[in-house]
């Protein structure tokens, strides 16, 4: 990669979010851009978390841009293997890939002010400049290990879900899972089958939905090819299930709520048949307040004989296993299934805006962005996926979509102000954070004291809304929102 090269937008990631944008780069006839991705493939965290049963917990035919739907999955919840294919191919076919360069980790942006441009510092010495930066690296990318006393001890293999070590055969091994949220709860069934014992260390119960995933057939992967308004109407359906049904659960809608807790209690009680075990499953907050796990087999999982379920709280790591209040679990391997490091945001990159003010600094209270993308102070930088536009009910494609367009628009119009930068006002910001924050504060989510949604008491990753309504409030860039210079 040439030092000191000029782009016209550098976007940093490669997965879902980066691909789209970029895609939409194109279409619009802008080739001087350059995404950034640290690994050597594209697919962000369908490319880093490979570990046996990974699959997507929305639908299928919901799990792809709209733009370029795909008929032929596998099952009617998509595998790993099969979404990081349609990733790889998808950046393939919109000549995405060549403007990717691999192995290049963001480590430093700074803004100049007299230049209007960034200048992005990356891990291997190389320096590049841009007149846009957008951040694509989501929310779901740095694995969290929490730090036990003793963890260097242990002599056996330990290791993160988002690394997994496949050289390790669970077979005929007693195996620890640190964790049993979403990651955790669809490998555990698969390493319940192989290790000679499984334990599993659980600090909160989660509300588990049965997915009922079963396999397409070859008659209905060739009517889908044959009549592509199948996979339209699916995906409708799909969309507004999830708008009319689940987003409703995380506002409190009393009727709401009590169809899917009657749902996620029928699975559990059928299932769990051990009166102890099942009291032990039963979450003790709101349903919907955490991530609600759409899984198949866990339950069962820990039904086995082979199975134990930990409630103690760890104490430490020794070198023969894991240390609880009430005694010592032996163990050969660990893995921890302990989600990843969600705030602060953009946590280990230094980004430094029209001031120098830091952004680590600037959210130190918390992060907030106006409409998830843009932060006043920080002329020209995007965030995909950024502050408050998660999502608990529906496909997070929908609402990078949204944000590849709007912000597509803002260039557009820097570049129709005959301008060099634009930067979202402080008082829409703050007018608008303090509107998602009191909103926020009557969600499910604010009923839990800690989750990862949340930085201290401030909701900062999840969207208030549905995602029709972010569409809408996303749909046309309003200039006068923004100073341009």
């Amino acid at each position: 990669m040439e030092n000191g090269k000029h782009y016209q937008c550098i976007i940093v990631g490669s997965g879902f979010s980066g691909i789209c944008l970029a895609i939409r780069l194109k279409s619009c006839g802008m080739e001087n851009f350059l995404v950034l991705e640290k690994a050597s493939e594209p697919g962000g965290t369908w490319r880093d978390n490979h570990y046996p049963g990974a699959e997507c917990d929305v639908a299928s035919a919901l799990y792809s841009f709209s733009f370029e739907t795909k008929t032929d999955w596998d099952y009617q919840w998509s595998e790993q293997p099969q979404i990081l294919e349609y990733i790889r191919n998808t950046a393939r076919k919109h000549g995405v890939v060549d403007h990717i360069r691999f192995n290049s980790e963001l480590s430093a942006a700074d803004y100049n002010s007299d230049t209007q441009q960034w200048t992005v510092h990356l891990h291997n010495g190389t320096t590049l400049t841009a007149q846009f930066l957008v951040s694509a690296v989501g929310q779901l990318h740095k694995p969290r290990i929490p730090e036990y006393p003793g963890a260097e001890s242990f002599r056996g293999p330990r290791f993160h879900s988002a690394n997994w070590n496949h050289d390790i055969d669970p077979g005929g091994k007693s195996v620890a899972v640190i964790g049993n949220a979403a990651s955790a709860a669809q490998f555990i069934p698969i390493v319940a089958q192989r290790a000679a014992k499984l334990t599993v260390f659980q600090r909160s119960a989660n509300w588990v939905a049965p997915k009922r995933d079963r396999r397409y057939t070859e008659r209905e992967k060739k009517l889908l090819r044959r009549f592509p308004w199948i996979k339209r109407l699916t995906r409708l359906k799909i969309y507004l299930r999830n708008e009319v049904i689940a987003y409703p659960v995380l506002k409190g809608n009393r009727f709401n709520t009590w169809l899917v807790k009657t749902a996620c209690l029928g699975y559990l009680n059928k299932t769990v048949t051990d009166a102890s075990l099942r009291r032990k499953l039963l979450p003790d907050y709101p349903i919907g307040a955490r991530r609600i796990l759409v899984v198949d087999g866990y339950y069962e999982a820990l039904m086995r004989d082979n199975v134990e379920l930990i409630t103690d709280p760890i104490v430490s790591i020794v070198p023969q296993g894991i240390r609880t209040r009430h005694g010592l679990h032996p163990c050969d391997v660990i893995i921890y299934g302990t989600g990843f490091v969600t705030n602060p945001f953009l946590d280990g990159i230094r980004i430094a805006g029209r001031s120098g003010t830091l952004l680590s600094e600037h959210w130190s209270a918390g992060a907030r962005a106006y409409l998830g993308i843009t932060t006043s102070g920080f002329p020209n930088l995007f965030f995909m996926y950024g502050p408050n536009t998660n999502l608990g009910h529906n496909s997070i494609l929908l609402m990078a979509e949204s944000q590849a367009n709007y912000i597509l628009q803002a260039m557009r119009a820097v570049a129709d102000a005959h301008a060099g930068a634009l930067e979202v006002r402080e008082d829409v910001e703050q007018r608008y954070d303090r509107s998602i924050q009191s909103r926020l504060q009557n969600m499910v989510w604010s009923r839990v004291a800690q989750s990862w949604y949340k930085s201290g008491d401030r909701i900062t990753n999840n969207w208030p809304g549905s995602v029709g309504e972010y569409r809408r409030a996303t749909r046309k860039f309003n200039p006068v929102e923004f100073r341009l210079t």
